[in-house]
């Protein structure tokens, strides 16, 4: 669980740092990447977490 729990802080980190990326950047296309990126992986770090919690309750938690 704890892997599990590193690597959805690391997918919100990495959103956080596209994001940063994205709001620093000067050229559109870059900046339109970068927000692509970052919607991406903070749809990833929700799909993890859903799992987390689904697994908890599977757990008896």
């Amino acid at each position: 669980m704890q892997d599990t729990l590193a690597q959805l802080e690391k997918l919100r980190r990495d959103a956080a740092e596209c994001e940063l990326i994205r709001n620093l950047a000067t050229d559109p296309k870059k900046r339109e990447l970068f927000d692509r990126l970052a919607a991406h992986l903070t749809v990833l770090a929700s799909e993890v977490e859903r799992v987390i919690l689904v697994s908890g309750k599977k757990d008896g938690g």
